[in-house]
């Protein structure tokens, strides 16, 4: 995908978002993230919005904090929600190519391409929250994009020394997509998961399904849609994965 089909995925995302939101209510509970009610799911992901589109925008090339919740409710909250996610459309698709500043994942060609890509799979997976919250047939995710994000997730984040995901000895586990040619093998020690996109060498655990539903299973918004071998390990994966 390009940057541009990223900030198109924000674009809509965004929107779904806020309109499952709002039909919602502020008070309504968010099944994947327990704990949360809409109100905690608007504030979150609009701070991460303003957060993102500001090292665009400034072209700020170090890692600062991020915002405060703004202490709004709902309508108002709705509101706020829907002008931070329009600034972060807005500022990415205006910025120049070519732009540099911070970012936190390696592998990227360039850093708008980051965070477009980055904000566009944060806001999918909260889509996917709000519309749970409010209930229904949730939207549906392109396998093309949903390939993307497993790649983003396993490759990405759990490349990093802060990835939890870790076993006293070697362990295989193997991400199949059915619907694509997408496989992933995730070799696990007491270092960060090294994951490459091919299906060699035996696995101990398999994930098999969907790209759609293997993406919502990693982010552990849903079950695994399928396993074959050792459930301990798709367990592991469940009880340590999320991200921080």
């Amino acid at each position: 995908m390009d940057t541009a089909s990223y900030i198109e995925v924000l674009r809509e995302e965004g929107r779904l978002l806020a309109d499952a939101a709002e039909e919602a209510g502020p008070d309504a509970s968010v099944p994947p993230c327990p704990g949360w009610e809409i109100r905690d799911l608007l504030g979150h992901t609009g701070v991460v919005h303003r957060w993102a589109a500001a090292f665009v925008a400034d072209r700020c090339p170090d890692p600062r904090p991020m915002g405060e919740h703004p202490g709004l409710d709902g309508t108002g909250l709705v509101a706020w929600y829907r002008d931070g996610h329009r600034r972060l459309v807005d500022t990415l698709a205006g910025a120049a190519p070519d732009v540099e500043c911070f970012t936190f994942l390696p592998g990227s060609p360039s850093a708008l391409a980051f965070w477009a890509r980055r904000q566009a799979h944060e806001t999918a997976v909260h889509r996917f929250d709000a519309e749970s919250a409010r209930g229904g047939v949730p939207s549906p995710v392109a396998a093309d994009f949903a390939v993307d994000g497993v790649d983003e997730l396993l490759r990405g984040f759990h490349s990093r020394r802060r990835s939890r995901v870790r076993t006293d000895g070697p362990r295989v586990l193997r991400v199949r997509a059915t619907d694509t040619d997408a496989v992933w093998t995730v070799r696990l020690s007491q270092e960060p998961p090294v994951v490459t996109r091919d299906p060699e060498g035996e696995a101990e655990c398999e994930l098999i399904g969907p790209a759609a539903e293997l993406y919502l299973a990693l982010w552990n918004r849903r079950p695994v849609p399928a396993l074959s071998g050792d459930a301990g390990l798709a367990a592991l994966w469940r009880e340590t994965s999320a991200v921080i």
